[in-house]
């Protein structure tokens, strides 16, 4: 059975108007999603009270917050240098860049070095599942904590 010239030309055109319609969808979609990131989220939970003995200073180098709790008084400081942003270590007398030697005392104040101000306090609020959450977004003024 021979196969006509005019249906061989439809069938060709057919083919390639239905590839050119998938190849289009396929690409529209690629490119509606989103290829930005938006980082992690500012506001996160840090876990239970308990979880922070009194007397303790632990610093969450993944969130770059260090939480201190002084008796039944919580704070959340960042640890991140307001110098050029470099992650600051815990040290005896507070805070320490290791990087260009900016030193800060407890409550993140500047004690030496080329940091400009000090560390920010974060927002920490007790959430109704019995967490503590941290909003990075919001700084507050030191020295204010959350009382248990």
């Amino acid at each position: 059975m021979a196969v006509s010239r005019r249906r061989m030309l439809a069938w060709i055109t057919g083919t390639g108007l239905v590839g050119s319609g998938v190849l289009s969808a396929v690409s529209n979609f690629v490119f509606i999603k989103p290829r930005a990131t938006y980082g992690q989220p500012q506001r996160f939970s840090i876990g239970k009270p308990d979880d922070f003995p009194a007397g303790t200073r632990i610093a969450l180098e993944a969130r770059r917050i260090c939480v201190v709790r002084e008796g039944n008084k919580l704070a959340a400081l960042s640890t991140t240098c307001t110098h050029l942003g470099c992650i600051v270590g815990l040290a005896d007398t507070g805070f320490a860049c290791p990087c260009h030697g900016s030193r800060f005392d407890s409550d993140g104040t500047v004690t030496g070095g080329p940091a400009p101000r000090a560390l920010p306090w974060y927002k920490i609020t007790l959430a109704p599942n019995g967490e503590i959450e941290v909003d990075k977004d919001t700084e507050i003024t030191p020295g204010s904590y959350l009382t248990l």
